[in-house]
């Protein structure tokens, strides 16, 4: 292929390209989100320990006229940069529903009922060993799997597992992660302020009035997205759901069919060569009309996925670990019921869960298990699935009060690294 077919190519991009190629790489996510969790274990048990700590209940705050909002750091971090993450959550969902595999009923039904079960059945071993005990309100901990470390492990296992289980496992990591929103929205609000909520809604049918209306400008949407999060977090609801519905109102089409984009190409391939590209000439406004259906030939979801996916694997996700995997670690926290609930609900009840459920689904026929998706595959999938980091630690936050959480984070890490070791070693076996 001739070299004019493509983009010119600079010293900067011979640079760049591994960076790009780097990122483009399914474990990029886990990887920054291990080395930043790491990180803040060893700070936490370090001389710098009480500053680096204290330093995520730094207050920060919005002031403007008689207008002043102020929360801790973490607070921001947590419910605010993390609405990104429930944000692209949602998106591939909805791109899952609509043009993936889950189309077909049986098999997305699959998915939906071994989800439940890994959030059912974790819940229930959870709450048996702690009757009685403290901590019986964190049961929301043990129902998540994170999706940036299954995808990161699963993608150190290459080709020796087949495409059926990676989408299997990540729809799992996707409804079990809209359920524990969907959780975390009941056990964090304490009163509702209907006028905020009302607000709200206002802001959810003025995005799709902008749909409806053809604005395509992402800066007006993300304006009032901002507002939206205001007023929800106002309201006393989990703001972070502001992202799974926004997400999921994304539309899936686009503006500029196929036919249309080739069209426009063609006129201006048409024009003769020349320096007539400049100047407010006929050309020059068929190429600014070709760059415009270049973009908006991809859907606006497909658009703010390539565009999300970075700055959340790379920046919010690891900033996220870094501000909340932070703990002093005592002897005393290995020895807890809750530490003890914690793990045997991620490392056991969540296979249990899956498997148990699935076979229900199966058997009755009300799911069909996609060919290349092995039992054996599934069950190494399912142990991956205890991997309940990110969606674990920030259901810990919110429920534990401060003489609890390091119980629950110290279970959370155990079962996480039980559940990665156990599920590669299981899955590092030849393809069936």
């Amino acid at each position: 292929m001739s070299s004019f077919s493509e983009l010119p190519k600079e010293i900067v991009h011979q640079l760049t390209r591994p960076l790009n190629r780097f990122i483009r790489m399914e474990a990029v996510a886990a990887i920054f989100l291990l080395v930043f969790s790491i990180a803040a274990m060893i700070l936490s048990n370090s001389a710098w320990s009480e500053s680096f700590l204290a330093m995520w209940k730094l207050p920060i705050g919005i002031h403007v006229g008689s207008f002043n909002v102020s929360h801790p750091a973490r607070y921001w971090i947590n419910e605010g940069l993390m609405t990104f993450f429930f944000f692209l959550i949602a998106l591939e969902l909805k791109r899952e529903l609509i043009f993936g595999e889950l189309r077909n009923f049986r098999i997305a039904v699959l998915s939906v009922v071994a989800a439940l079960g890994g959030m059912l059945i974790p819940i229930i071993i959870y709450l048996i060993i702690l009757s009685g005990e403290q901590g019986q309100n964190g049961w929301g901990t043990v129902m998540s799997t994170d999706t940036a470390f299954l995808v990161g492990c699963l993608a150190l296992l290459g080709k020796r597992i087949s495409h059926s289980l990676r989408l299997f496992m990540l729809s799992i990591a996707i409804v079990d992660d809209i359920g524990a929103i969907i959780i975390v929205a009941i056990i964090s609000t304490q009163s509702v302020n209907w006028l905020f909520l009302g607000l709200s809604l206002i802001g959810f049918i003025t995005i799709y009035l902008m749909g409806k209306l053809g604005i395509r400008n992402l800066a007006v949407y993300f304006f009032v997205g901002v507002l939206i999060w205001f007023a929800i977090n106002a309201s006393g609801f989990q703001a972070t759901i502001t992202g799974v519905i926004l997400g999921l109102m994304t539309p899936t089409t686009t503006w500029v069919s196929d036919q249309r984009l080739h069209a426009i190409l063609e006129r201006v391939v048409a024009y003769p060569k020349g320096d007539h590209w400049s100047g407010d000439t006929e050309d020059r406004k068929a190429l600014r009309m070709a760059e415009t259906a270049a973009r908006e030939a991809i859907s606006p979801l497909e658009r703010l996925e390539m565009m999300l996916h970075p700055w959340i694997g790379c920046f919010i996700m690891p900033l996220f670990a870094l501000a909340n995997a932070g703990i002093t670690i005592k002897f005393s926290d290995f020895t807890s019921w809750i530490t003890a609930a914690t793990f045997l609900g991620l490392a056991f009840g969540k296979p249990i869960g899956i498997l148990s459920f699935s076979w229900l689904a199966i058997s009755t026929g009300i799911a069909k298990r996609p060919e290349e998706l092995s039992w054996r595959l599934m069950i190494g999938g399912s142990v991956l699935a205890g991997i309940g980091f990110t969606m674990s630690l920030f259901i810990a936050e919110l429920s534990f009060n401060p003489e609890l959480i390091n119980h629950a984070k110290v279970g959370i890490f155990l079962a996480s690294i039980f559940c990665a070791l156990t599920g590669i070693f299981l899955l590092s076996f030849k393809r069936i």
